[in-house]
């Protein structure tokens, strides 16, 4: 039997569970590790400027590309603590990555020792499962155990913590024997699947309402195919964005309190009977008024994890499934109906959404200076074809986004759904690109999400990442702004002030053209709307040329309020701009505008 170090079994045991990326930062504590992935070779390693950057490109990483698991490492201590914010936040987007923490001698343990704490209880709320490994001979089975947990069921984050002498320990370890654990994923019955359906059969506006399980699952094309056999309208939830493409005729937009579209929410309360599949009936979809959205319909939802159903209504049907698992059998039980006859027409339902869809939206252009955010999403939309992959967290920039950018395929809107932790944008648009280089990325941030990590900029500028970073600077907390007017204040949201170095920016405070070349990307300043378009242009050149992100600052007007619900309602969402009512208001529309 090969004898060797715990820590170079871990590191084959990652290679044999298809692991071929880490993202981290080494240290005294989890240096014997870093010493196995030199020795043992196989796994790339992209070195962080900070630790909750590693985990959040560890995110990126796999939400870019089906069956990833991003690694994310550090040393003990602050290291770990630094990590639980992407644990958090892939926990609550059902994302696996595994988290590997060195920690003090398992005699040290109870002695307050440098940089020793107890990582694995507070990581415990936040992941699967969080483990500090006491004994060496125990990782073997510790690593096999998290990537079937990781896998398995609802996906979500572990953590991994080793004691610097249980690394060093050989123990008997033979990877050529070295088996994955069986997946473990609940699947529909054909009963269940056909009682899901007979709604649909006694139904006249039936909605699908596709969530993020789908695109986990890998199951879009299954969805897509299941909404042309029914011929039944699919609203995406913002974690499912994509798993239809925004111009497919059957593509109703979104529904919510925040990041939705007119048409889509107006489509919404015309329904009468709605199949969840894949979704949690997050708060920012529902709204806090659950009368509004529930109203008189019938609901069916269909979510990989049991405790899911019912735990924000209680559906009228409820299914614990793999999304793919019960799209292949809707599939089959509709081809079935629909050969005997006794699948209902929904065509005209279906036009009436693709109606409101050309008549229910908002206006894009304006010729302002500063500039209103919504002119820089239309240019956006000239600019990045349907091969572009956007990657966002939080704020009005990313709401804003969500209202009017296009997604026309799964996996390229990465967005931070849940826990929406400002800075995660940068650190995941490297994980994402790292991921899958070929397709193009363009990064969307706020000015203060841009500044919370902005060092990790300089990991993509070493290790030769480039990306397009559209940044929209208003020198404000513009959504808490926004929130805030409804309590009569505006209270510690200001960022302006003049910067002495840099003048000719007047009160935008930070001069992030000079902190983004000094972290050795490339920068553009754009103050006219008319001018965005050859920026976004010139941007796309030089992150080729230099193979380097490339920030395009968009100054804008310093207050802009963005559409949504004052009263977290999704039926009562206040449209703060002028609507467009000609089509040269939104030129960019999904949909020509329809008067």
């Amino acid at each position: 039997m090969p004898r060797m170090t715990a820590a170079a079994a871990a590191v084959e045991i990652l290679k044999l569970e298809g692991v071929e990326q880490a993202f981290g930062v080494p240290g005294a504590a989890i240096n014997p590790f870093y010493r196995e992935l030199k020795n043992v070779g196989g796994i790339n390693h992209t070195l962080a400027r900070h630790v909750e950057g590693a985990s959040h490109m560890a995110e990126g990483y796999t939400r870019a590309k089906a069956g990833n698991i991003g690694v994310c490492i550090g040393t003990s201590g602050p290291a770990g603590t630094d990590m639980i914010t992407g644990l958090y936040s892939a926990i609550a987007d059902s994302i696996p990555i595994l988290c590997i923490t060195g920690q003090a001698p398992v005699s040290k343990l109870h002695k307050e020792d440098f940089q020793a704490v107890d990582i694995a209880s507070i990581a415990k709320p936040v992941t699967k499962a969080a483990t500090t490994v006491l004994e060496a001979a125990q990782v073997p089975g510790v690593f096999q155990q998290a990537f079937h947990l990781m896998r398995s069921g609802r996906p979500g984050p572990v953590l991994i913590d080793l004691p610097i002498d249980v690394q060093l320990t050989e123990i008997e370890f033979d990877p050529a024997t070295y088996q994955p654990l069986p997946v473990y994923k609940p699947q529909a019955s054909r009963a269940q699947a056909e009682k899901a359906l007979s709604f649909l059969l006694e139904s006249e506006r039936p909605l699908i309402v596709a969530g993020g399980g789908i695109i986990n699952a890998d199951a879009s094309d299954l969805l897509v195919e299941f909404a042309e056999l029914t011929n039944i309208p699919v609203i995406s939830t913002l974690m499912g964005w994509g798993v239809i493409p925004d111009d497919h005729e059957l593509a109703a937009g979104m529904v919510g309190v925040q990041t939705s579209h007119r048409y889509g929410n107006a489509t919404f309360l015309e329904s009468d009977v709605v199949l969840g599949i894949g979704n949690r009936w997050a708060n920012r979809h529902t709204g806090y008024n659950l009368d509004a959205y529930l109203g008189d319909r019938k609901f069916v939802h269909v979510d990989i994890e049991p405790t899911q159903i019912g735990k924000i209504f209680a559906p009228d049907f409820g299914i614990a499934s793999d999304a793919k698992a019960a799209l292949e059998l809707f599939i089959e039980v509709a081809k079935e109906l629909k050969a005997e006859g006794k699948l209902p027409d929904f065509s005209a339902w279906a036009a009436s959404a693709q109606e409101r869809k050309a008549t229910l939206q908002r206006r894009t252009h304006f010729d302002n200076i500063p500039m209103k955010p919504q002119r820089v999403y239309e240019e956006m939309n000239k600019a990045f074809g349907p091969e572009t992959r956007y990657v966002t967290t939080i704020g009005l920039s990313q709401i804003a986004g969500a209202q009017m950018l296009h997604v026309y395929k799964p996996r390229h809107w990465i967005n931070c759904g849940q826990a929406g932790p400002l800075g995660w944008t940068i650190p995941a648009a490297i994980g994402a690109a790292t991921a899958d280089p070929e397709t193009p990325i363009v990064a969307l941030s706020g000015d203060y999400d841009f500044q919370f990590m902005i060092e990790e900029l300089a990991v993509a500028a070493q290790h030769k990442v480039p990306y397009v970073h559209v940044l929209v600077n208003n020198a404000y907390l513009g959504l808490i702004r926004q929130a805030q007017g409804g309590l009569g204040i505006n209270f510690e949201v200001n960022l302006e002030f003049e910067n002495i170095n840099t003048p000719e920016i007047g009160v935008y405070g930070v001069d992030h053209v000079k902190v983004a070349e000094g972290l050795g990307v490339k920068a553009i300043r754009v103050t006219d709307p008319n001018e965005l378009g050859a920026a976004f242009e010139q941007a796309k050149k030089l992150a080729q040329e230099f193979q380097v992100p490339v920030v395009v600052e968009a100054i804008l007007e310093r207050v802009t309020n963005i559409s949504m619900s004052k009263t977290v309602d999704m039926s009562d969402v206040t449209e703060f701009e002028e609507l467009a009512t000609e089509p040269g208001h939104a030129p960019t529309a999904i949909k020509a505008l329809q008067v």
